[in-house]
């Protein structure tokens, strides 16, 4: 994918700016759009070489104009952080639902026949197995931000239908890598562990999840952004379980830290997000780009320190 011009929302957000700095070193004309709730993420040396835009996503007429002469559009503009949904379960379905359908109607009213759409591991809900997550089962989403995800991707589906414009959703599993900040996990316990201070793990910490280091998750989203055809789902998975107490003992070994661990219990808005098994099966990916995620959870984890 070189020397196509391509619109990414959400550009400047943690999985968004590792993105559009692949881009930019693979020869594309990136343009980001991101209201920038988080500040900018994107290293300062590709800020330079990217057409910026700081606007609402749910903006039709500003998207509209932007996306003229667009070959490709990536939607990860999104409401994140489990706290934030929690307290704000209207705007963040406003957003995805709002921000979905502006970026499809600028697409569409601009000729641009290809979407690709960040939704969520979240959209399989509290579903227990005894074997990994496929895109082929029922999913059973239970916050606002998963349900949107999911009428989202059913959107799109329809989307593909009615106007012929091509798109692909993915289901990521618990990305992390440099840059996150520390509404999620990963970031949280190394804050932590650096500063000598408990890990804090909510419930028995048994709880388990699939952590996908985000190089990999930028090399599966680009390979299935080069091969959409119709309106398909992948899920974007490491295919490892680790509980999160697991986790918390791994960040104590690789900081060389002295905290312990602490078991606290979870608020209760939280209760829909406190999944107790999740994790997720990328045959379906690695069937179609001939790639999966890799990179085991040390590796990943040490590529983190160093900015700490």
């Amino acid at each position: 994918m070189k020397n196509q011009r391509i619109v990414i929302t959400g550009g400047a957000g943690f999985i968004g700016s590792h993105l559009t700095s692949k881009l930019v070193e693979m020869g594309n004309e990136v343009v980001v759009v991101d209201i920038l709730l988080r500040g900018n993420k994107i290293p300062k040396d590709v800020q330079s070489k990217i057409e910026f835009h700081q606007i609402d996503v749910c903006d039709f007429n500003a998207m509209a104009k932007i996306c003229k002469g667009a070959d490709l559009v990536f939607h990860f503009a999104a409401i994140l952080g489990v706290d934030i949904v929690a307290d704000n379960p209207i705007e963040t379905m406003e957003t995805e639902v709002n921000g979905m359908q502006s970026v499809a109607h600028a697409a569409a009213v601009n000729g641009i026949r290809h979407i690709v759409y960040a939704s969520t591991s979240g959209v399989y809900g509290h579903l227990a197995l005894e074997q990994s997550v496929s895109e082929e089962i029922l999913v059973d989403p239970r916050t606002s931000y998963a349900m949107a995800k999911r009428y989202n991707e059913i959107y799109l589906a329809s989307l593909f239908e009615e106007k012929g414009i091509h798109s692909v959703a993915l289901r990521f599993f618990n990305i992390y890598g440099l840059r996150q900040d520390n509404r999620m996990v990963i970031p949280r316990f190394i804050e932590q562990a650096m500063a000598g201070e408990s890990l804090t793990v909510y419930g028995t910490g048994e709880q388990t999840r699939d952590f996908t280091y985000v190089d990999d998750a930028i090399q599966s989203t680009i390979k299935l952004a080069e091969n959409i055809n119709g309106f398909e789902i992948y899920n974007i998975a490491n295919e490892k379980e680790a509980t999160i107490l697991d986790l918390a003992k791994e960040i104590i070994q690789v900081t060389g830290s002295n905290s312990d661990i602490k078991l606290i219990n979870a608020p209760s808005k939280r209760y829909d997000y406190e999944v107790g098994r999740r994790y997720g099966s990328s045959e379906k990916l690695e069937k179609k780009i001939g790639y999966k995620p890799r990179t085991d959870l040390q590796s990943g984890l040490k590529t983190i320190l160093p900015t700490v």
